[in-house]
């Protein structure tokens, strides 16, 4: 049969290189290279997959997990590992288990996909816009080139400079294939009037989210201040499990590991080792020299008033402050700088034995096209190449 893949990012050739094995395959790919988003993700390097079994991967999964079994037991992380190692590409695993190519180029990665795809002898048209799918007694694309069935690789709608505008979710509204309401993940978050902090990382800190009043998810880790809000790992993994609820607080835990009463008593021993010193320089083994100012702001301390001054109901702000210290949440980053789309096509119209859609016999969906969303690490990619590997292999 003559197969169609739109798109050429991860899910897209490899659903091309599965579904090559028994059919003649053809990419559209309207960006003049192949897998331009990758060359993006990992800060270059390109996190391939995660480095766990199937049970601990569907635990970073956020959206439609049930859906997603059949394209992970049918294709893990090992077995994505396994693939890529066969056609040459060396791989090592980091820090949280996440799995790279050993050169730390994402361009390797893709070179690897781009082999996998000629060794299949796949069809690849570059600088080629998918404008129009009809469909009469087979697939029509742009009213010359005739399929017997589709595949719909085309991403979600973050990152619209690599090609993702958002194409699938207008091919499948023409089937009369429903989506979800796509929402930014695993992105920065926007404070009301950022800090003067753009830089400073913080480790081992608690992020804490609550919505109206309760708490919704907290996350432990490394956080960073930006010129605009907060990133860095614990928040973009925060962002996907805050998208779509109204009225979020956040706020910082500074100190973790301290109960508030331990927290008192290592404050007490600072001021005892400093009491003629302005409160300021008196914290500096507590707390960042840059963070201080603003954490004795929100306390309502004057940064130069003296230890030995310092009350006891100020204390408890102090305490407060390092404890639950409020970034002025505003709101997530825009869906374009988020690393990927949370939302798209609906599961209920797709099987996740095949991800062929249920009204349109021989239209196929894979990817971040797909209402599925995971935590960062690698796992994202992981679920498009196994949704992409699954539906080829099943052709």
């Amino acid at each position: 049969m003559k197969i169609a893949v739109i798109g050429a990012g991860p899910s897209g050739m490899m659903a091309a290189f599965a579904a090559a094995s028994n059919h003649d395959v053809t990419i559209f790919e309207k960006n003049e290279k192949l897998g331009k988003k990758l060359y993006i993700t990992g800060k270059g390097r390109c996190n391939l997959t995660n480095y766990v079994d199937a049970s601990d991967f569907f635990k970073n999964v956020i959206s439609n997990k049930k859906f997603v079994y059949s394209s992970i037991y049918s294709f893990d992380p090992f077995m994505t590992m396994d693939l890529f190692n066969s056609y040459g590409l060396q791989l090592k695993v980091e820090r949280g288990n996440r799995v790279f190519p050993m050169s730390d180029k994402a361009s390797d990665v893709i070179k690897t996909y781009e082999k996998m795809l000629k060794e299949r002898n796949v069809k690849i048209f570059l600088n080629t816009l998918c404008k129009t799918i009809d469909k009469k007694d087979k697939f029509i694309i742009n009213g010359r080139y005739i399929f017997d069935k589709v595949i719909i690789a085309t991403g979600g709608i973050s990152y619209k400079e690599t090609g993702s505008t958002g194409d699938g979710y207008i091919f499948a509204e023409k089937f009369n294939i429903k989506s979800k309401q796509r929402k930014q993940a695993l992105c920065g978050a926007l404070t009301n009037e950022p800090l003067d902090l753009s830089g400073l990382s913080l480790k081992n800190v608690e992020v804490l989210a609550f919505s109206e009043g309760k708490l919704i998810a907290k996350e432990f880790g490394e956080m960073l201040f930006t010129h605009i809000g907060v990133s860095g790992p614990i928040i973009l993994t925060l962002s996907s499990k805050i998208n779509r609820l109204s009225k979020v607080k956040l706020y910082l835990d500074l100190k973790p590991g301290l109960t508030y009463d331990e927290l008192d008593k290592r404050i007490l021993r600072d001021f005892d080792k400093f009491p003629n010193k302005d409160i300021r320089n008196a914290l500096i083994n507590l707390l960042p020299r840059d963070l201080i100012f603003y954490v004795l702001k929100k306390s309502n301390i004057s940064s130069y008033k003296k230890v030995n001054q310092i009350t006891g109901q100020e204390r408890d702000r102090l305490k407060s402050s390092i404890k639950k210290f409020d970034l002025d949440y505003k709101c997530l980053e825009d869906i374009n700088r988020a690393i990927i789309t949370s939302g798209g096509i609906s599961v209920d119209e797709i099987n996740p034995h095949t991800m062929e859609s249920k009204k349109v016999e021989g239209l196929y969906f894979v990817g971040e096209v797909l209402d599925i969303d995971a935590l960062t690490g690698g796992f994202n990619i992981q679920l498009a190449n196994s949704t992409a590997y699954l539906c080829g292999s099943n052709i």
